[in-house]
C-alpha cells in the first residue's frame, strides 16, 4: 500500500473563508426526517427529495479556489492525452459534467449529515472510493477546505496524477492512498474511521456498499453518486447495505449536465459496526456476482436448479453454455 501526503505550496486561501460561508449560497432542501434504521420496505417515493436547481455551483467558490479548479481542469486534459482518465475532451465540457456534479452533492451530504449525524459539518474526514481522476474528492477538497480528505486509488498511474494536481493547486487536506478499496476496510488505520464515504461511476451498488461502507464509522454516512433512474439497482443492493450495517435514507435528485438532466445521490446511514470478514478478499465479490448470473442462466436456459450447477464441475458448466 502507497500512502502519499503532499505538501501545500504557495497557495494561500483568503483566511476569512470558512465552509459556512460557501454553503449558504448553495440551494438546500428542507431537512428530512431520519429514515428507519431497519426498513421493512423501501418506498422511493417517500425517499426521493430534490433539490432546487442552481445555474452554476462553480459560480459560488471565492476566487482562490476557482483558480484551483482551472488548474486541475487543465492538468486533467493534459494528461489525459497520455492515459485514460476522462471521456470529456473539452475544458467547457469536463467543468458542466465532473466539476458542477461533484459540487452538486454537498448539499445533500451537508442536509443528511446535519439531520441525522448529530456532529460538526465543517471538519470532516472523506474517502473518496476509487477516485480515479479526483472525481468527487479532489473537487469536495477544494471547496470544503476544512475537510480532510482521503482519495482511494488502485492504479498507480492514477495516483502520479492525482498526487501532481494536489501538488499543483496546493491542496494540504488531501491524502493519496494507493490501494484496493476491499484490502483497505480491513485495515485498522483505515476501517470505520471516516465520516463520510462517496463514490462516482465506480460500480454495481451491491459490490459498491462493501467496498466503501466498512470504511464508514457507526453514524457516519455513505453517498453513491448514480444515475437518473437508480430504483432497480438500489433495491437489488438493500439486502447487501443492510448486511455492512447499514440502512438507506434518502435517494436525493440532484442537478446534472448529463443528458437525463440530473442524478441521484442514494445517501446511506451506518447504524452499526460491520460484520469483521467484510470486505471479503478483492475479487470475492465479483465470483460471487457471476456465480449468481450463471445460476440464474442455468435456470433459465438449461432447467439446472443453482445446488445442482454449483456440483457440476467448471467443465461441466462450460459444455452446457456450449451446447446451448
Amino acid at each position: 500500500m502507497l500512502v502519499s501526503r503532499c505538501k501545500i505550496l504557495n497557495v494561500n486561501l483568503p483566511s476569512s473563508l470558512s465552509l459556512g460561508t460557501f454553503v449558504k449560497h448553495l440551494p438546500l432542501p428542507k431537512p428530512k426526517a431520519s429514515f428507519p434504521p431497519q426498513p421493512q420496505r423501501l418506498d422511493f417515493k417517500s425517499l426521493t427529495t430534490n433539490v432546487t436547481r442552481c445555474s452554476s455551483y462553480f459560480e459560488t467558490l471565492n476566487s482562490c479556489q476557482k483558480d484551483q479548479i482551472h488548474l486541475y481542469v487543465d492538468a486533467l486534459l493534459q494528461w489525459n492525452q497520455k492515459m485514460n482518465l476522462t471521456a470529456v475532451k473539452e475544458a467547457s465540457d469536463v467543468m458542466e459534467r465532473h466539476i458542477e456534479d461533484s459540487l452538486a452533492i454537498i448539499p445533500p451530504i451537508q442536509n443528511s449529515y446535519i439531520s441525522n449525524c448529530n456532529n460538526s459539518f465543517d471538519n470532516l474526514r472523506i474517502v473518496d472510493v476509487g477516485s480515479g481522476a479526483g472525481l468527487p474528492g479532489l473537487v469536495l477538497a477544494v471547496a470544503c477546505p476544512g475537510w480532510e480528505v482521503t482519495l482511494v486509488e488502485s492504479m498507480n498511474k492514477r495516483c502520479l496524477f492525482l498526487e501532481h494536481v494536489v501538488s499543483l493547486t496546493g491542496l494540504s487536506n488531501v491524502q493519496v492512498v494507493r490501494e484496493r478499496a476491499e484490502n483497505l476496510g480491513q485495515d485498522s488505520n483505515f476501517r470505520e474511521r471516516f465520516d463520510v464515504a462517496v463514490a462516482r461511476a465506480v460500480a454495481e451498488m451491491r459490490v459498491l456498499a462493501e467496498y466503501c461502507i466498512p470504511l464508514v464509522r457507526v453514524g457516519g454516512l455513505f453517498v453513491a453518486a448514480k444515475g437518473h433512474d437508480p430504483q432497480e439497482e438500489v433495491k437489488s443492493a438493500e439486502r447487501a447495505i443492510k448486511l455492512m450495517g447499514a440502512s438507506i435514507l434518502q435517494l436525493c435528485s440532484v442537478e446534472s449536465h448529463s443528458p437525463h438532466g440530473q442524478r441521484t445521490a442514494i445517501i446511506c446511514l451506518k447504524n452499526g459496526s460491520t460484520p469483521r470478514k467484510y470486505p471479503r478478499d478483492p475479487g470475492s465479490v465479483r465470483v460471487c456476482l457471476w456465480s449468481k448470473l450463471i445460476d440464474s442462466w442455468l435456470m433459465i436456459h438449461v432447467n439446472v436448479k443453482p445446488m445442482q450447477s454449483r456440483k457440476r464441475n467448471l467443465d461441466g458448466v462450460c459444455c452446457l453454455l456450449l451446447q446451448k
